[in-house]
């Protein structure tokens, strides 16, 4: 009977102090990876390295798991060691998730704004090339009447000529003049769309930073609290 009874209180010692190392092994998880803090990024190329580290890490954080799954079946609580290994792989995903959203999200920000950059370049070379234009147009020929001759039977005298050919490039001088400013509103009209849109782009890509920033902290907050050690067992009487 006391036999029996110092099995017992052993075996719930053992289970006690197992619970309680897995439970320190979750802690130290979490204070590895901890939150994701990912720092802004200034430059493409930062945005780069950043993926570019962050996919090295991932590759890492797999195969460190399934080192460590096969270490697992090795031991007494199988379940516990998995969901530890589990969950520490689960918080370095979520904190490399965060890096590379904000590096992609910096990309596409930096090639709107290379792009509008080009379009107002291009804007600006189109005007100054109008302006230049409309300087270099000839001005109205003033045409001398010329000494009257004897009539000709067929055709136009030279100086019907001179007044048609003066007539058709004030006409087409005037056309252009015209037409330049519906041009600059049409130009300016398709940036306005431009901006807006990256503007768009850019609220969908916070409002998304901020959801998976929510579900980061939820996932660290639950993952804190799963790994709070658990009640010692009291001795059986």
């Amino acid at each position: 009977m006391m036999s029996n009874t110092l099995c017992k209180l052993a075996a719930a010692l053992g289970l006690a102090l197992a619970l309680s190392a897995c439970a320190h092994q979750g802690e130290a998880a979490l204070d590895e990876v901890g939150a994701p803090q990912v720092p802004a990024t200034l430059s493409v190329e930062e945005a780069d390295a950043k993926l570019k580290l962050a996919a090295s890490e991932r590759e890492a954080a797999e195969n460190e798991f399934a080192a460590r799954e096969q270490e697992c079946y090795n031991k007494f609580f199988v379940n516990s060691c998995l969901d530890t290994a589990k969950e520490k792989r689960r918080l370095i995903l979520v904190r490399l998730r965060a890096i590379e959203a904000e590096a992609n999200h910096f990309k596409r920000a930096e090639s709107v704004r290379l792009r509008d950059i080009d379009l107002a370049r291009t804007q600006e070379t189109a005007r100054l090339d109008a302006e230049q234009r409309a300087a270099a147009l000839p001005k109205p020929v003033k045409v001398v009447a010329p000494e009257p001759a004897p009539p000709k039977p067929q055709g136009k005298s030279l100086a019907q000529r001179e007044a048609e050919y003066a007539a058709r490039v004030n006409k087409q001088a005037a056309e252009e003049a015209a037409e330049a400013p519906r041009r600059a509103e049409r130009e300016a009209a398709f940036a306005r769309k431009q901006a807006e849109a990256a503007a768009r782009q850019q609220r969908v890509a916070a409002r998304l930073a901020e959801r998976q920033a929510e579900a980061a902290a939820k996932a660290a907050k639950a993952a804190a609290a799963a790994s709070a050690p658990a009640p010692a067992v009291p001795p059986a009487n």
